[in-house]
C-alpha cells in the first residue's frame, strides 16, 4: 500500500487543493489530507475550523483521510507510515520553494519521496491569500471553493468586521 501525505495549512481549502488530492487518489492508495497547526504566517481560521471544512470537503472520498498535525511534515509521514509527501506547483515561482523543501525533507528522511503535480490550468491563479482578499473585500468566492467554505467565509468577515486588515501572503 502507497499511502501520501498532502500537507498544508489549508486556510481556507479551495479548488486548487481538491484538484491536488483528488489526481493524487489516482496514483496512491490512500491520501491523507494533513492540516499543519502553527504555520510561520497568519491564518484566518484557527486549526479546528480549517480541519472541519477539510473533513467535509473529502467526506465523500473514500481514499482521502483528513488529520491535524504539528511539528515536521517528514515526522508526521513516519508516524502515518507515509511514502509519499504530495505538493502542488502553480508558477515558476512555486517550484523554487518547493525544491528547497524537497531537499531539506529528503535530507531529513530519504526514504520519503516528494511528487509534484502541477496545477490544473483553471486554478493556476488560486491561492488561499487570494481567497481570502476576495471574501474580505466582499466578493463571490463561489466559484473557488466549496459552498460550505464560501458560506464559512462570509460568517468568518462578519464576526471580523470591517476593520479587519488582510495581508497578501504565500501559501
Amino acid at each position: 500500500m502507497v499511502r501520501a501525505v498532502f500537507p498544508g495549512t489549508f486556510d481556507p481549502v479551495h479548488n486548487g487543493h481538491i484538484d491536488i488530492a483528488e489526481r493524487a487518489c489516482k496514483l496512491f492508495d490512500e491520501v491523507i489530507v494533513a492540516v499543519y497547526d502553527r504555520p510561520l504566517k497568519s491564518l484566518l481560521f484557527p486549526p479546528e475550523e480549517r480541519l472541519a471544512l477539510v473533513e467535509a470537503t473529502f467526506a465523500a472520498q473514500p481514499k482521502i483521510r483528513v488529520v491535524g498535525y504539528s511539528g515536521l511534515t517528514v515526522d508526521f509521514c513516519r508516524k502515518a507510515s507515509a511514502q509519499v509527501i504530495v505538493r502542488g506547483l502553480r508558477v515558476f515561482s512555486d517550484f523554487e520553494h518547493e525544491f528547497r523543501m524537497a531537499l531539506a525533507n529528503h535530507r531529513l528522511a530519504p526514504e520519503i519521496e516528494v511528487v509534484a503535480f502541477i496545477t490544473s490550468e483553471e486554478h493556476s491563479f488560486l491561492t488561499g491569500s487570494t481567497v481570502r482578499e476576495i471574501a474580505s473585500l466582499g466578493g463571490n468566492v463561489g466559484s473557488l471553493v466549496p459552498a460550505h467554505v464560501a458560506k464559512a467565509l462570509l460568517r468568518k468577515m462578519g464576526e471580523d468586521g470591517d476593520d479587519r486588515q488582510m495581508t497578501s501572503l504565500r501559501d
